[in-house]
């Protein structure tokens, strides 16, 4: 079991919430997990920022740069009436990002491996812009379906396609962020099983692992980039999703 490169990411129960209906509510691991990376996230901007100062320490630093790069990101993205949106933009960047480094902790549990929480951040991204889009927009959001210029013999076929288009982004931003997690998360627990089969038949065996203890080394840096990255680029196609929110006819 210490090599079955999937068991880290298995569901556990941990106890009972309720029973409705015959349908239990358990709180699992991966309940857990979440709890913590909203405590650990509340925790470092809370201690990073009570204590102000006009040089800034280094978590100070750390917390601004943070405001900043989304921030920046935001206007960018969606322009200075996206700004609106920040606090969900930014809540949803700390998010992603303290669950993929809490799941390059040893024994921690990984919860954007799972596509049900993915695919439940993208389902709430799209939702806003929808429910957005009608409320301040009404008919005129679905312009976002009916792009300026096109030829009215191909208007029905690229009508088509937007919509399709637009359906998918939740699939696309939910399976990114799940299996670029999962994939690394594999890979790192395949060569450290090589590690320690080969370390385990002796001298000969401890001169072989010293390749795939090379490549555990080099993963697990590339892991944490990966791990700001794809926070990053869950944020970033929010920011430009929250766009169509608010320019539905650009």
């Amino acid at each position: 079991m210490a090599n079955d490169p999937i068991h880290q990411f298995q569901i556990q129960k941990l106890f009972t919430v309720a029973d409705v209906g015959g349908v239990e509510i358990a709180f699992t691991n991966s309940a857990l997990f979440m709890f913590l990376t909203v405590g650990a996230v509340a925790a470092f901007l809370y201690f990073s920022t009570a204590g102000r100062a006009l040089v800034p320490s280094r978590w100070q630093s750390a917390a601004e740069l943070s405001y900043e790069m989304v921030a920046n990101m935001l206007r960018d993205g969606a322009g200075k009436e996206g700004m609106r949106f920040f606090p969900f933009v930014f809540s949803l960047f700390m998010f992603v990002l303290f669950a993929n480094l809490f799941g390059m902790v040893p024994y921690f549990f990984t919860v954007t491996s799972h596509i049900i929480v993915t695919f439940a951040l993208a389902i709430l991204v799209i939702g806003t812009v929808v429910i957005y889009g009608v409320m301040h927009h009404g008919t005129h959001f679905l312009g976002l379906f009916v792009p300026k210029g096109v030829p009215l013999a191909v208007l029905p076929l690229v009508s088509a396609i937007e919509v399709i288009s637009f359906l998918s982004r939740p699939i696309s931003l939910s399976v990114r962020l799940f299996a670029n997690m999962l994939a690394g998360h594999i890979t790192l627990k395949v060569f450290a099983g090589f590690v320690g089969s080969l370390g385990a038949l002796g001298a000969l065996g401890i001169g072989g692992a010293i390749l795939p203890l090379a490549m555990v080394v080099g993963l697990t840096a590339l892991e944490f980039l990966v791990a700001f990255l794809q926070a990053y680029v869950f944020a970033i196609l929010t920011c430009m999703y929250l766009n169509d929110a608010l320019h539905p006819g650009h």
